[in-house]
């Protein structure tokens, strides 16, 4: 799967400029242009990268990093400043408040590829493996295992399944499932969100009427914890 870029600048020629320059790269590109806005697009999204500007409208870039970090499902995504603020000051603060890299304007491109894919690889050496009894979720060999025995899942049940082992006992509505995988512009239904986990309680529960990990919590939406 394509690693996903976030990019957070108010400049929309730029914006455009990085969107052609990482698509080009194999990424998936997402963007937004407000500080104030930028914890919750990020939050949807879950990237595996961010580009932040600092002098954002609504909020500045430092406050959205440190909101970022609050995070449990982004506090380890690899945040690159990109900003005209070049003062050393600036610098130090940017990487003190979490950030993983500071790079100046007007800057060269293929650097700021060159340092994203750099966070990516450290990340990825990092990565662990989400465990629930016997359920197995490897991300970089982008495998399912139950008991030690690999299971076939579908791209899309693998970002449901993973979504939600990040955070274990948390209830997800159908909502929030559709935007982490499809975003908010998806024109899928939220019953499509059944479809998936009905077919991951197939191949993942002895008994698929009697869930031990994928539970539903009536009214609300969907949950994994271990049974046992």
């Amino acid at each position: 799967m394509s690693p996903k870029v976030v990019v957070i600048e108010d400049d929309k020629d730029l914006t455009g400029l990085l969107r052609y320059a990482f698509e080009k790269e194999g990424f998936e590109f997402a963007d937004t242009h407000d500080g104030l806005t930028a914890h919750e697009f990020c939050h949807r999204e879950q990237p595996d990268a961010i580009v932040l500007d600092v002098m954002l409208p609504g909020m500045d870039g430092f406050s959205v990093c440190r909101e970022l970090r609050k995070d449990p499902c982004l506090r380890e995504t690899p945040v690159v400043f990109l900003t005209a603020r070049s003062q050393e000051a600036d610098r130090v603060r940017g990487l003190e408040i979490g950030g993983d890299d500071y790079v100046v304007k007007p800057f060269s491109v293929r650097e700021l590829l060159a340092r994203v894919k750099l966070r990516l690889r450290g990340r990825a050496r990092l990565e662990p493996v989400y465990r629930l009894g016997g359920l197995e979720l490897d991300r970089d060999r982008r495998e399912v295992r139950l008991n030690g025995r690999p299971v076939a899942v579908t791209a899309t049940e693998f970002q449901i399944l993973e979504r939600m082992l990040r955070q274990p006992g948390r209830v997800f509505s159908r909502e929030s499932l559709l935007d982490a995988v499809w975003g908010v512009a998806c024109n899928v239904t939220d019953r499509t969100i059944d479809v998936h986990i009905r077919r991951l309680r197939s191949k993942l529960e002895e008994n698929p009427s009697r869930p031990r990990y994928i539970r539903s919590v009536r009214g609300f939406g969907y949950t994994v914890r271990d049974g046992d």
